[in-house]
């Protein structure tokens, strides 16, 4: 393990439990991610990237092995204390009886409030500006169930921005987005890793966009899983499998 590291995986088995059933997908993983990486996941469909991704924020137990956050190992530490470190943004839909963009957005900022979640005026203003950023200022009071999938895509990586976590993990956030907002995203994602020095994993299967602003590849393929500069990406056989021959 890498003290100096955000994130660490020694040994790491990934999966999901079903009924009586470990179903193991990723196995003895050992990488290191820190502060300033922009990394871009990519692999088929079905490879495990949404897997890695709630395992090592805790959504999923890890069978074997240890994932540690700064140092220390998730399974020591408090959910309260994850949330301040670690923002996540998932494909699925959420919704509730009035809840508005707002809302969604507004609650990045619970691990910061007191035990009645007053908002006082301080995380009224970082709620604003993660709403600003994310283009979304003209729709924040409308249900989240009236919101298109596009703009329900903007909110909830607004929620994210809203949490201020040094470490953001995205699955598939551009995947609703239309072409210019992909573009968008992904320079606010870059300004983030550069400016905050956030440490930021994104998986997508916009692939140009990967490569265009990430500065580091995740590549899961059926045999290995590399962690290599985007530099070197022309020359990775497991990357030219995934794009079919078309990049």
């Amino acid at each position: 393990m890498n003290n100096n590291a955000k994130i660490s995986l020694k040994h790491a088995s990934l999966g999901y439990k079903k009924s009586s059933e470990t179903i193991a997908i990723l196995q003895n993983l050992n990488l290191d991610f820190h502060s300033g990486d922009f990394i871009g996941i990519v692999g088929l469909n079905g490879i495990g990237k949404s897997t890695f991704l709630k395992s090592i924020c805790g959504l999923l137990p890890v069978l074997k092995g240890e994932v540690f956050i700064d140092g220390e190992s998730i399974l020591n530490s408090a959910l309260t204390d994850l949330a301040k470190k670690i923002s996540i943004v998932l494909t699925e839909k959420i919704g509730g009886f009035n809840l508005t963009a707002h809302d969604v957005v507004a609650a990045g900022q619970m691990p910061y409030t007191d035990s009645f979640h007053r908002l006082r005026q301080n995380n009224i203003d970082i709620i604003s500006k993660a709403i600003e950023a994310c283009g979304i200022k003209d729709h924040q009071w409308k249900p989240v169930n009236e919101l298109s999938d596009g703009l329900f895509q903007k909110t909830i990586i607004a929620k994210a921005l809203a949490q201020q976590t040094p470490i953001m993990l995205l699955d598939e956030p551009s995947a609703f987005l239309d072409y210019a907002s992909k573009h968008e995203l992904f320079i606010l994602l870059k300004k983030l890793t550069e400016e905050e020095n956030k440490c930021v994993l994104v998986s997508s299967h916009d692939l140009d966009l990967i490569i265009k602003y990430c500065n580091k590849l995740l590549i899961f393929s059926e045999d290995s899983v590399e962690l290599i500069p985007v530099s070197e990406v022309s020359a990775n056989k497991s990357f030219r499998r995934i794009g079919g021959g078309y990049l």
